[in-house]
């Protein structure tokens, strides 16, 4: 039984457990948004939302907290200063997790971690890609065709059976004459 045993172990080490959720801590609070799988996203909110916390009261000691955690000085800055100010009136609940899929090698659910209200400028980036690819499709649709190439003259008929393997044959069967 696994009364009072909070949090996963995923599969890993202590020590490997803590480095994954350190990188994915850090890759969050710098992209705002990133996929793993489900068991590793409920884990992940748990660490962001107390980062984002430590962001909020802005102190020395959280810096320092926070820079146990984050592995990055610029994310660490930007977690201070600009997600801070965002969430400042927010009481917790930084992060969402949707369910995205289940992964196609393994079958591993998959979700997608990401921030609540995130700047209109980092959503507009993924909903401008839309409108300008369905522009170069379209563009691309309009170009000429080629020009067809001209049909290749047909080759002698050839045996299949074992091709490329033992001494080359003729269409008869014979063996050929080593040339010199």
């Amino acid at each position: 039984m696994r009364h009072r045993n909070a949090g996963r172990k995923l599969g890993r080490t202590s020590a490997h457990r803590t480095a994954l959720l350190r990188n994915l801590v850090t890759s969050l609070l710098d992209h705002e948004r990133i996929e793993t799988t489900d068991a590793k996203a409920k884990e992940l909110r748990r660490i962001a939302d107390r980062m984002i916390t430590l962001g909020k009261r802005g102190d020395l000691h959280a810096r320092r907290q926070a820079l146990r955690v984050v592995q990055s000085r610029d994310v660490t800055s930007k977690l201070f200063s600009t997600l801070a100010e965002r969430y400042r009136e927010r009481p917790g609940g930084y992060t969402r997790v949707l369910k995205l899929r289940t992964r196609v090698g393994d079958a591993a659910p998959v979700s997608m971690v990401e921030l609540v209200d995130r700047e209109m400028s980092v959503k507009a980036t993924a909903s401008d890609e839309k409108p300008a690819k369905a522009a170069a499709k379209k563009a691309r649709a309009e170009k000429p065709a080629r020009a067809a190439r001209p049909a290749k003259p047909a080759r002698a008929a050839t045996t299949t059976k074992g091709a490329g393997v033992g001494p080359k044959t003729t269409t008869k069967g014979r063996k050929k004459a080593p040339s010199a």
